[in-house]
């Protein structure tokens, strides 16, 4: 049985005021707002906000078209992210991909970007692969000023924070993707706002039953969202 979104009208939309923290580094150039995208792009390259740039390869900034009416935000950059300097381009980018496929959405007319710009990792204990570390509430608020910087460039009709770790920085820290995923939130950063999982969750999904029903789901919620337009 799946979840189906629940799309309320603006009179019954939930306040939730967004989370909004400056960063006690002093690297971030001012006035982001007053720079083009591809200012930003370049501009972030050189980020040293928090300390994550140490060890990634390079900044993972957003891309998709300028004007695109709906946005992505996810977590962080991944492993092949990091290499690529693209985002959504690993495992869960393919599942995004696909699901956009089967919604309609042409996955080249919307943006897509991360809450944290640099890949946040740890050696496995045995091999050299990289595992995905979840970025701390610092990062996550010294990156802020350039995923701010990117809404008001793009300025999308729909914003759609894909993970607990997105839309937790950017809807407060007691919204619940489970509890109210799908739901239509009111916000300053979009006239339309709502969360979705992550696609890298239908990957951890425990067998292939569950993850054929999770990205069926998946493709429901991008499939409502596409009504929003």
């Amino acid at each position: 049985m799946f979840n189906v979104l629940r799309m309320k009208s603006s009179s019954n939309q939930k306040r939730v005021t967004p989370i909004h923290s400056t960063p006690s580094l002093t690297s971030v150039p001012q006035k982001l707002e007053q720079r083009s995208l591809a200012g930003l792009r370049r501009a972030a390259r050189d980020c040293r906000a928090c300390e994550l740039w140490k060890n990634a390869t390079q900044t993972v900034f957003g891309e998709g078209p300028l004007r695109a009416k709906i946005v992505f935000v996810g977590e962080q950059p991944g492993d092949q992210e990091d290499l690529a300097g693209h985002p959504f381009v690993g495992p869960a980018g393919k599942v995004l991909d696909e699901a956009l496929h089967q919604a309609g959405i042409d996955r080249s007319e919307v943006y897509v970007t991360n809450v944290v710009k640099h890949f946040k990792w740890s050696p496995a204990t045995r091999g050299k692969r990289r595992i995905h570390k979840k970025p701390r509430s610092s990062e996550i608020n010294a990156c802020r000023p350039w995923l701010d910087a990117e809404l008001q460039s793009v300025k999308p009709e729909v914003l759609v924070c894909l993970g607990a770790t997105a839309a937790q920085a950017l809807l407060g820290r007691d919204f619940s993707v489970t509890r109210q995923r799908g739901q239509l939130v009111e916000s300053t950063l979009a006239p339309k706002v709502v969360a979705t999982v992550h696609p890298s969750s239908i990957l951890r999904a425990p067998d292939s039953d569950a993850r054929q029903a999770q990205m069926q789901e998946f493709v429901l919620d991008l499939t409502k969202i596409a009504t929003l337009l």
